[in-house]
């Protein structure tokens, strides 16, 4: 199916804002959401070291872009690509305006680190200089840096006899202008790379005064440079920091897709620089040496003044201070299962369960595999893998059922960008134990998260299926927001069946649609099902019927998709949209977007589920709306180049469920969520006056009787964002 995408044939649009200026751009509208979690950093409401926390995902956030992202645009610059984006730039527009709107976010973040700096003072941290310490530290921390320190560093010369040593991506090393103590001799550069594994913040030992300090990693080995370098001494020291790009492409007719990816991931260590990061006050003839020896570009080069590396702040986040901490919350498990005396089989045969994740814990999604893998009866389990740990008890409940005799597949997705490594590993250790582990396509990510379950009952074969938004990652459960529908409809499990029969038969995906009974799939569906989604809506507004959408998810950019959008809005169509990161829509443009809201919404947990709800002619959110979860975002790379799943939620409870407490409560939160307005700009709602504010988090938090019951809110009027003073911060 074909849809509108430029000017010259864009069907009904009939707006001011017309080609590619009806999209946003998407890598600056990235750099907006990572502005709102800086921001974070900044939200009083949050205690001390989550605050450090926020500061920290930002500097990673940061880091990420720049070895995907921005490495990408940098290459298609240097291979002379013109071709612009959907929003009409070309990649040196987009290079030049990130590197713009990057400079602005590093230096706030660097007025961040100063204010909160100040505030871990007052909280009795202290981060110190090297000079500052107590003498009567010296003593202690010569030993340490000679007992915990020194024997894992490898400090080096840089002449012609001694090439410049390889810095890893993310790797941090410090350069010293050497010249001989005895004044005979030539003058030289030393290079320190700084160890992988060791703590960037080293403790000293308590004081009675009771204050916790704190002395940087990089200012110790400054400090002992004559242990270092013996016979020598520093006329001067920098710190550098280095940035790879870490993109890695994949060969279509790779013979051996697992040899290959060994291989990239031994290259992505040693990819092309695209940052590198100095203190302000480096000698200019080092950096000259380094930027010169790393074959680097200028435009490459930038002079903090303030912190390198802002991701290590998340070691002060100090477990021995709770009360700078959130309050610890404790998951709850499904109290249906706990009924069943634990029998998550039981619990799913009486009515599907909806898991609302991280209220509800992670624990039950490994007892549902657990269980299988235990039982009996069970006779074959499928399941996909994207993210997940080394550690995964997912994986070992594999493991355990497939030396029990069980048929076992597992779908391990290693092209995950990251986790690739991981993956590998865990795919090995699941083949040895006798599970049959694919890999899926080459050319298309398997993102789907399912897992299938086929039980001998009552002389035949039933299934379980368990269907989620996010990944089966123990880790990040507990702090995404996230969906996990456990069902025993048999068309479902039908179609589970059929999704992984469609990973592991076949070389590429087929053209048209699978065969299937209730799941929707890309990249062979999807798409085209939202849209013609979206047209029924437009078509009954233009009817005079009533009509709505709202949705949630992490990211919207498909130009096919928000053109549909801007025809429904013309159309009257009411939608409502709460994206957490990238937004290429343009809301509220008159004659184009009107109608569509836009909201972000970030806070203590990472808005990660994905919804989508179809008025289907009701005037208010009812059971007549058609609910759906899904693993997708509405990116091109999920519609049209991956393998994802989109589930209906037809049980009235669990309807309910998604559509009037989880859809509702993120449509009203005005306590963690921002606006955004035509140009891509985003202002913090805030609660009126009047009226007291409402946060998704805390209310999910302290409502442990909603989830798994299918209560619903008490809902007066249709989901909209109610209007609010709102405050540019």
């Amino acid at each position: 199916m074909t849809h509108a995408r430029d000017q010259s044939d864009t069907g009904t649009m009939a707006s001011p804002v017309r080609g590619s200026d009806r999209f946003l751009n998407r890598e600056l509208s990235w750099l907006q959401f990572n502005l709102r979690v800086l921001e974070e950093a900044d939200n009083i409401r949050h205690p001390l070291l989550e605050r450090l926390r926020f500061l920290s995902i930002s500097a990673s956030n940061l880091d990420e872009f720049f070895m995907v992202r921005y490495a990408g645009l940098r290459e298609q610059l240097r291979a002379g690509i013109t071709r612009t984006s959907q929003d009409g730039r070309t990649p040196r527009q987009q290079v030049e305006e990130i590197e713009v709107m990057v400079a602005d976010l590093i230096r706030r973040q660097q007025v961040c680190w100063i204010d909160l700096r100040s505030k871990l003072q007052d909280e009795r941290i202290d981060i110190l200089r090297i000079d500052q310490i107590r003498k009567s530290d010296a003593k202690w921390l010569h030993q340490y840096f000679h007992n915990n320190v020194f024997p894992i560093l490898t400090p080096q010369a840089v002449d012609p006899a001694h090439p410049f040593p390889f810095i890893p991506n993310l790797g941090f090393a410090i350069a010293f202008a050497l010249s001989p103590q005895s004044g005979n001799g030539e003058p030289m550069v030393g290079l320190v790379p700084m160890p992988a594994f060791s703590s960037r913040f080293v403790r000293l030992p308590d004081h009675k005064s009771g204050v916790m300090r704190l002395v940087r990693l990089e200012s110790i080995i400054a400090h002992f440079q004559a242990d270092l370098f013996p016979g020598f001494v520093s006329t001067g020291h920098c710190v550098f920091r280095v940035v790879r790009d870490s993109d890695i492409e994949i060969e279509e007719e790779s013979e051996d897709l697992i040899t290959e990816f060994e291989i990239l991931l031994k290259q992505r260590r040693r990819g092309r620089i695209v940052r590198i990061h100095f203190d302000v006050d480096a000698p200019e003839t080092l950096r000259d040496v380094i930027v010169r020896e790393m074959d680097a570009e200028p435009r490459d080069v930038m002079l903090l003044e303030g912190l390198l590396g802002m991701k290590d702040l998340s070691g002060l986040i100090l477990k021995d201070r709770p009360d700078l901490l959130f309050t610890p919350y404790e998951a709850r498990f499904p109290e249906r299962i706990r009924e069943m005396g634990g029998d998550c089989f039981e619990a799913i045969r009486a009515k599907d369960i909806l898991v609302h994740h991280p209220y509800e814990s992670f624990d039950v999604v490994v007892q549902f595999v657990r269980q299988a893998a235990r039982d009996p009866d069970v006779i074959a389990i499928k399941q996909t893998l994207y993210r997940t740990t080394l550690d995964s008890p997912i994986v070992s409940a594999l493991i355990e059922a497939a030396e029990a005799g069980k048929n076992v597949t597992a779908l391990v997705e290693i092209k995950a960008r990251f986790d690739e490594e991981t993956n590998l590993r865990l795919a090995r250790d699941l083949e040895r134990a006798g599970v049959q582990v694919v890999y899926g396509f080459i050319d298309y990510k398997t993102h789907a998260k399912v897992s299938l379950v086929v039980r001998r009952e009552d002389g035949g074969l039933r299934t379980y299926t368990h269907f989620g938004t996010g990944n089966y990652h123990p880790i990040t459960a507990k702090v995404y927001t996230d969906l996990s529908l456990f069902t025993a409809d048999p068309a479902l499990g039908r179609d589970a069946g059929r999704l992984f029969n469609y990973v592991t038969a076949y070389r590429a995906p087929p053209e048209e649609p699978p065969a299937l009974e209730k799941v929707v799939m890309s990249p062979v569906g999807l798409e085209d099902f939202l849209i013609a989604g979206i047209r029924k809506e437009a078509d009954a507004a233009r009817d005079g019927r009533p009509s709505g959408l709202w949705a949630k998810m992490n990211a919207l950019v498909d130009g096919d998709v928000i053109d549909a959008l801007y025809e429904a809005s013309q159309a009257g169509v009411p939608i409502r949209l709460v994206v957490r990161g990238i937004c290429c829509l343009r809301p509220g443009v008159p004659g184009l977007s009107e109608t569509i809201q836009v909201k972000s919404v970030v806070g203590r947990f990472l808005e990660h589920s994905r919804i989508v709800c179809f008025a289907n002619g009701a005037a208010l959110p009812s059971g007549q709306a058609r609910v759906y979860i899904s693993s997708a975002d509405w990116m091109d790379r999920n519609l049209k180049r991956r393998v994802e799943a989109l589930v209906p939620i037809e049980v009235p409870t669990v309807h309910r469920q998604v559509l009037n407490q989880i859809m509702i409560s993120n449509l009203n939160d005005d306590m963690q969520s921002w606006e955004m307005d035509a140009e891509g700009r985003y202002v913090r709602i805030q609660p009126g006056s009047d009226m007291p504010g409402f946060s998704a988090h805390n209310y999910f938090m302290a409502n442990p009787s909603l989830s798994g019951r299918g209560s619903a809110l008490v809902i007066s009027e249709p989901p909209r964002l109610a209007p609010r003073r709102r405050v540019r911060k």
